[in-house]
């Protein structure tokens, strides 16, 4: 019978220290990790006859150097005596033990022990199992781990239910639970139903470790989708209202999907007016800081200026809880219509940040570089990209973002392109935040964002 407790702390420490940094969602690439402490080894019955055993791991991870930042991350771990090639590819460097230690999420037997905890909402140890009602998730649900991983893992439990595991834990109330527990009190149908959540406390502190959805099988994501019309139109010589993936329409009913989910979190958690000062003092500090790191931005930055001192005219706006990290990739197309998933905001930003009320205009901004990205990023690594590929990609970018206002617009009967400085600002704010990206990580793509710095500097 296999045992994890075979495996000592201390090896283990050394097999995370090279493990955790190759993970995709290790948050500090490019940080040198210095210290690894484990700080809680919680067991996991399997209950099964299977040849298993399996550990929830909480992990702190120190920084650069001694007495700098520490980052806590949740690693689930499976133990076997041997292991498929499927699960031997995500093993630890453990050598010395006849054991195989590897990711416990790509394990279907210990994605179960998960389902099982939430369905008896359960405590083990110092995790604590929660759903929503007694009867919300079933018992006996099977697991399989979803292919994309970023920030967090995703597996589905039963094909009824997502359940998704934040790597990277902070401390307080994740607004991912948060939002979607208010939005379930609203009655709101553009977001999948909360089920359960996973949570722990370490010194009297809250900490929450996951979240269990509805699963929405067969749905489509917002960015394959735009995609396929984008290369339906520059395959062709149509123009976008008379191609046959035409994509206009899906962006208007996304537009008032999103204003629904705007005008439900208002509705529920209240709005307040704040001075536009403080969000364009911000915007503009990040604009400047971007231009040191990206010297291409450097000329843009007297029309920015002005058009963020255009922005912060405007005196007062309406600020809220919004979506804060919205795009293409965040959305899904289901037969019912469109639903809005991952509330964490930008991972980037602490906890508290990204639980501040701030503009709606925020979201809208992001989904309008979206389909700019959509339009263009398909256009790059072509060497006989045409003038008029490259108008034909701008005219579908401004259909789009149009009917996706006007969708918007017949929600809230507010356009947001009324606000057009503001908005602007927020779309300058989330195109030098993907032109600093590009430059450090896809230089060939440094030219979608920079065209969209120069288009809105030319409106200032």
């Amino acid at each position: 019978m296999t045992d994890s407790t075979a495996v000592t702390s201390v090896d283990l420490e050394t097999a995370l220290l090279t493990w955790i940094p190759q993970q995709r969602w290790f948050a500090a690439k490019g940080s040198v990790v210095v210290t690894l402490d484990i700080v809680a080894r919680v067991p996991l019955s399997s209950g099964s006859k299977e040849d298993v055993d399996a550990e929830h791991l909480l992990v702190d991870i120190g920084l650069d150097e001694v007495g700098g930042p520490v980052q806590r991350y949740q690693v689930p771990l499976g133990y076997r005596q041997s292991a498929s090639e499927d699960l031997a590819a995500w093993r630890l460097p453990l050598p010395g033990y006849d054991v195989v230690v590897y990711d416990g999420l790509r394990d279907p037997a210990i994605i179960a022990l998960y389902g099982e905890a939430l369905a008896a909402h359960t405590s083990v140890d110092s995790l604590d199992f929660r759903s929503v009602a007694p009867d919300s998730i079933s018992s006996g649900l099977q697991g399989r781990v979803l292919g994309a991983e970023q920030s967090n893992t995703s597996v589905v439990l039963g094909e009824v239910l997502l359940l998704k595991l934040f790597r990277r834990v902070s401390p307080g109330v994740n607004p991912d639970i948060e939002l979607h527990r208010a939005l379930a009190e609203t009655g709101c149908v553009n977001v999948a139903p909360l089920r359960g959540w996973i949570e722990t406390r370490s010194d009297g502190e809250l900490s929450m470790l996951g979240m269990a959805q509805d699963f929405v099988a067969g749905a489509s994501e917002g960015w394959t989708t735009a995609l396929k019309s984008v290369s339906d139109l520059l395959a062709g010589s149509l123009a976008p209202e008379d191609a046959d993936l035409d994509f206009a329409e899906e962006s208007r009913l996304l537009g008032a999907a999103v204003a629904h989910v705007h005008a439900d979190l208002a509705r529920q958690l209240g709005t307040s007016e704040q001075p536009v000062v403080a969000s364009a003092e911000a915007i503009l500090n990040r604009v400047e800081e971007a231009a040191q790191v990206v010297p291409e931005l450097a000329a843009h930055l007297p029309a920015a200026r002005e058009l963020i001192a255009r922005a912060e005219a405007a005196g007062t706006t309406t600020v809220q809880r919004i979506h804060g990290d919205l795009h293409l990739g965040q959305v899904l197309r289901t037969p019912a219509g469109w639903l809005l998933i991952d509330f964490e905001g930008e991972p980037a930003k602490s906890l508290e940040e990204r639980r501040r009320p701030d503009s709606a205009l925020r979201d809208v901004a992001g989904m309008l570089r979206s389909f700019d990205y959509a339009a263009r990023h398909l256009l790059l690594g072509s060497s006989d990209v045409t003038e008029e590929a490259s108008e034909r990609a701008s005219r579908w970018v401004e259909r789009n973002a149009a009917a996706f206002c006007d969708g918007y617009a017949s929600v809230t009967g507010s356009d947001p392109r009324a606000d057009a400085a503001l908005l602007g600002a927020f779309e300058l704010d989330k195109a030098v935040y993907e032109a600093v990206y590009e430059a450090r990580n896809r230089p060939t793509w440094l030219d979608i964002p920079m065209r969209a710095v120069a288009r809105l500097t030319r409106l200032a």
